[in-house]
């Protein structure tokens, strides 16, 4: 039986109490880096995977086995490559997007924004043109500063609200203009663009 559950932000205190009981009970534990990182004061003896594909090869069908995802794992997560893959979900239990996590740090409402992944995906930036707000995942290539600067050259004027390492210690929040550089703390990221001409 797989179990795939969403470990949030990343900060353990994020997690739901559906999710530390089935940490405590599952036989097996699949876990990406950071992730794992996020639940050894419950358990660490976890089996730690860097590749998606990796997933895939150490499943066992006979084993209660849960895989823990950051975010939550329906939100441009890991059940829809699995699910492609052929893989049999069993369970998902949900987790607090780190996008969630950083509009209640913005006090923003979201219900009418929306939502682009640029997290090891490409997409056009002209189609969120007509939006008013946007709130995106990055990753290395899909910096604050590339997209701050590609949306200047298609004449977005507004607002740019970067959000680094959420719920970490470390986490850093900055407000800026489109066109701004903005200084690159981590390739995990959200980015939400309010744009003054939708």
């Amino acid at each position: 039986m797989l179990t795939v559950a969403g470990v949030g932000p990343g900060n353990p205190r994020y997690l739901t109490v559906d999710v530390v009981e089935k940490i405590k009970e599952a036989d097996t534990i699949i876990a990406f880096g950071r992730v794992g990182h996020s639940i050894k004061t419950i358990r660490d003896d976890y089996i730690e995977v860097n590749r998606v594909d990796q997933v895939i090869e150490i499943l066992d069908k006979d084993r209660d086995t849960l895989l823990l995802a950051s975010g939550d794992p329906n939100f441009f997560g890991i059940v829809e490559f699995l699910k492609r893959k052929g893989v049999k979900v069993d369970r998902v239990l949900p987790g607090l997007s780190s996008f969630q996590y950083m509009m209640s740090k913005l006090q923003m409402s979201w219900q009418e924004c929306i939502f682009v992944s640029l997290h090891g995906r490409d997409h056009d930036l002209k189609d969120i043109l007509d939006h008013k707000l946007t709130i995106m995942l990055i990753d290395k290539i899909n910096s604050p500063s590339y997209i701050s600067e590609e949306l200047d050259k298609l004449g977005m004027k507004g607002r740019m609200y970067v959000g680094f390492n959420l719920s970490y210690d470390d986490e850093k929040i900055i407000r800026a203009n489109i066109g701004d550089e903005i200084e690159d703390y981590s390739s995990l990221g959200v980015v939400v663009i309010e744009n003054e001409m939708a």
